[in-house]
């Protein structure tokens, strides 16, 4: 007997990616429903060959339900995730709502699975930010072997992490430069997003961090050590899937570019692209529908003690949402957490 499986969030960007994640990896799924808010009943996705419609979220009864792949917001997630979990139904969230909450354990398969078993106390789990879920597991073989003190890292993060309406600017604004007299005023960012990078992705907090920023550094202690000092510059580029990142590290050992390029090419869910050449080195083009974290321009930093740089480029929308979504599932299915026969 397979599972049965709801998708919250089926008609976004994520929430379809989810249902290509399941299809393609052959989750054994024995029905899949995809649930939307109630503007959107009837509402077609696609399911490999399949087509399906949504139905609404507000009278569906989780009963009976094994996964809820959640992927719409998180005003919506703090009002459902609890009552879904209530049913016996495990929630694995992808906005933001619960990833800082101590009874919820927040998890990248490849770096902490042991944590998964943490989830029975509310019945929720967390998917981590887009940017921190590809970090991590780019970061989790160096700090398994060397010990990682500091992260200073910038990311370049495409459009797409700011949903369809975002893609749809910087589309509509690139169209109008080649249109004389032409404009599109910005609407989902503060300014042009065409042509142009924008240092400022979600609100400013007091410290002058922003809270995208604060992410990522609060969420890699969670996820990986506590004692790892973070700083990160969160920048949305005009890229429409894939995020970029400059990752530099400070490392209690010793570790060599080349020992690292070798624990990278051996570690789970990484591919490695580092040929010291022009174009020897991944771009969010071609990691765009990848399932890997490919990680590039694998080099010693002299300026510190133990110091390495990375550059690390994931697929958003599959590694940084859908894809560690299913994984999370496919973890538990492994460990038999459910008390549920495949």
């Amino acid at each position: 007997m397979g599972y049965k499986v709801a998708v919250v969030g089926a008609t976004g960007n994520v929430g379809r990616e989810m249902l290509n994640v399941l299809h393609e990896r052959r989750f054994p799924a024995d029905e899949v429903i995809p649930l939307a808010s109630r503007r959107s009943i009837g509402t077609e996705v696609s399911f490999g060959d399949k087509t399906l419609k949504c139905r609404d979220l507000d009278s569906f009864d989780f009963t009976g339900v094994d996964f809820c792949l959640m992927s719409a917001g998180s005003s919506v997630s703090k009002e459902w995730a609890p009552r879904i979990g209530q049913k016996g139904c495990v929630v694995i969230d992808n906005s933001s709502c619960w990833r800082y909450d101590q009874d919820v354990p927040l998890i990248v398969p490849e770096v902490n699975p042991e944590a998964i078993a943490g989830y029975t106390k509310k019945n929720i789990i967390a998917n981590p930010n887009c940017s921190t879920a590809q970090m991590v597991v780019a970061l989790k073989p160096i700090h398994d072997a060397a010990t990682i003190k500091r992260i200073v890292v910038s990311t370049y993060q495409s459009v797409s992490g700011a949903g369809k309406e975002a893609m749809d600017e910087l589309w509509q604004q690139t169209k109008a430069k080649y249109v004389p007299g032409t404009e599109v005023a910005p609407k989902k960012f503060t300014k042009e997003i065409a042509f142009n990078c924008i240092p400022h992705i979600d609100v400013f907090m007091e410290d002058g961090y922003t809270k995208e920023e604060w992410k990522m550094m609060a969420e890699t202690k969670k996820i990986m050590d506590t004692r790892i000092k973070v700083t990160a510059t969160c920048v949305r580029v005009p890229v429409f899937v894939g995020h970029s990142e400059a990752v530099n590290l400070e490392l209690e050992k010793p570790l060599s570019a080349e020992e690292a390029r070798e624990l990278l090419r051996n570690a789970p869910g990484i591919a490695v692209v580092d040929k010291r050449e022009p174009g020897g080195y991944a771009t969010p083009v071609e990691c765009a529908g990848e399932f890997d974290t490919y990680v590039s321009r694998i080099r010693e930093d002299a300026t510190v003690e133990n110091g390495l740089v990375l550059w690390i480029v994931s697929d958003n929308l599959l590694k940084g949402a859908a894809l560690n979504t299913i994984q999370i599932a496919e973890e538990m299915i492994t460990r038999n957490m459910l008390n549920k026969a495949a």
